[in-house]
């Protein structure tokens, strides 16, 4: 049992920050909770160290704080402070500094750097992590970087980068310990003690046993390679039959394992059936999240990743690109109030709906968006099926749309007296309830059968679409009946 403890120990110890394989950006309320008058001076003194050129100091400054702190600094220093730092550091500071950086301020930092100084940075960091960063590059940048590595790691990052971020080759770790089927357990520890170096900061749970093709063929617990006899083969006490994921698999359903079954991690095999690496379920909720929330940023018309301490050029033009779309939209909107303004000027109460009934559509038209955007995700629908969902949602904005319009209807009716101003509402609610939710539940999959995001569909284009409709219902009918209502 001693033994077991070591070897424990030996295979789990963390003697360098970066031992995840995947960036940690969970931190503490009490770690976020940051002086700000201390920040600004660590700030102020970092900024004159490296305009003293001073950067060994100014590394050691950085040093000295903790990782949440750290971060917080290294984003709001001036964007040419933080690449001079970056670029001459020395690696391993400038891999601790990239690392601690959000995504995009990491990419741009390894875009400013020379190819060799690039691949020196990136050999420091852990493999899923330099396929990350590579992977965001220009295809021209990537090579010159792989120029500048040795042959067998650019190999490496051109495999791993191969795949979807969102499939279990994008998410794996590839530090893992593996053995070969005829090893004895005498073999398979000595073989740990022997490479413990190369071990350090692995996380391990099992030690994974591989045939001369590598193929995977069983998984061998610690408990069991401590006190089995030493003499037995590694296939004789291993456990087979164990369960794998294929590099192509999805994101939701490696989600929907993690969530039925309490696994730590899983390995991850190719189409032959070889061991390429293993899969935690931390990194899955953590792709889950980010996959989460970047669909609500695109639903928002944010479609590429925007912090604060980003270039204010940069923020303003990626948001601008969107909502000039949105104005242009919006114009015809206000077009047909422009149109019927004639007929709202003698029922100015129809004024007072107007807003009610866009909202509530769009509220309407956002659920369907996000029911097909989950059934797209889960693959229970497919893109050509805009018919089907249509239907599907035509019964729904039926029931929905009546219940709305009676309800609104009947509040105009008592607040003006006149049943058929009470008409008039309730039945441009229920109609633009259904157009909403037509289009909401057909526009993802329109989307996605073009090749588009579908995510957008539940931005600007949705709720312009049922405002216009809203508007025009509303603005319409009451032209027809207007003698009633004035």
């Amino acid at each position: 049992m001693v033994q077991y403890l070591l070897i424990q120990h030996l295979l789990n110890r963390n003697t360098k920050k970066r031992s995840g394989d995947k960036k940690e950006n969970k931190v503490t309320q009490k770690e976020r909770e940051v002086n700000l008058q201390e920040l600004s001076s660590l700030l102020e003194e970092l900024e004159s160290l490296i305009k003293a050129e001073q950067y060994a100091k100014a590394s050691e400054l950085l040093d000295s704080v903790e990782t949440s702190e750290r971060t917080t600094v290294l984003t709001r220093l001036p964007e040419a402070l933080r690449q001079t730092l970056i670029k001459n550091t020395d690696s391993l500071h400038a891999a601790t500094f990239i690392h601690d950086l959000p995504d995009a301020h990491a990419v741009d930092a390894v875009s400013f750097l020379d190819p060799a100084k690039a691949a020196l940075v990136l050999d420091e960091l852990p493999k899923s992590e330099q396929a990350d960063l590579v992977g965001e590059l220009s295809k021209q940048l990537r090579e010159s970087i792989y120029s500048a590595m040795e042959n067998e790691t650019a190999d490496k990052l051109r495999e791993l980068t191969q795949y979807d971020a969102e499939e279990a080759g994008g998410m794996m770790i590839v530090q893992f310990v593996s053995v070969a089927a005829t090893d004895t357990l005498e073999e398979v520890i000595h073989k740990l003690q022997l490479n413990s170096d190369q071990y350090t900061g692995f996380s391990v749970q099992y030690i994974y046993v591989v045939d001369d093709s590598a193929k995977l063929i069983g998984v061998l617990p610690l408990r069991k390679l401590v006190l089995s006899d030493r003499n037995v083969t590694a296939a004789e006490a291993m456990v087979s039959g164990m369960q794998t994921f294929h590099v192509n698999d999805k994101l939701v359903d490696l989600h929907d394992f993690f969530t039925s079954y309490r696994f730590v991690g899983v390995p991850v095999v190719d189409d032959d059936g070889r061991l390429v690496g293993v899969l935690r379920r931390g990194d899955v909720e953590e792709a889950m999240a980010e996959h989460y929330s970047h669909d609500y940023m695109k639903a928002q018309g944010i479609i590429d990743e925007e912090l604060r301490t980003m270039p204010l050029l940069k923020r303003s033009s990626r948001r601008l690109a969107w909502l000039s779309i949105n104005i242009f939209l919006n114009l015809f909107a206000a077009g047909v109030i422009a149109y019927y303004q004639d007929t709202l000027a003698q029922v100015i109460a129809l004024a007072v709906f107007l807003p009610i009934i866009s909202d509530m559509s769009g509220c309407s038209g956002n659920q369907a968006v996000a029911v097909s955007m989950r059934e797209l995700s889960l693959g229970l629908v497919d893109a050509r099926e805009a018919m089907r969902v249509w239907m599907k949602e035509i019964g729904v904005g039926l029931i929905n749309g009546l219940a709305l319009g009676l309800f609104i209807g009947l509040l105009a009716w008592l607040w003006k007296g006149n049943p058929w101003l009470g008409i008039v509402v309730g039945c441009a609610m229920m109609l633009n309830t259904i157009i909403a939710v037509s289009l909401g539940g057909t526009l993802p999959l329109v989307m996605r059968r073009f090749g588009l995001d579908p995510a957008l569909a539940s931005g600007p284009i949705l709720t312009t679409v049922t405002d216009m409709c809203g508007f025009f219902l509303v603005l319409s009918c009451a032209s027809m009946i207007l003698d009633r209502l004035v």
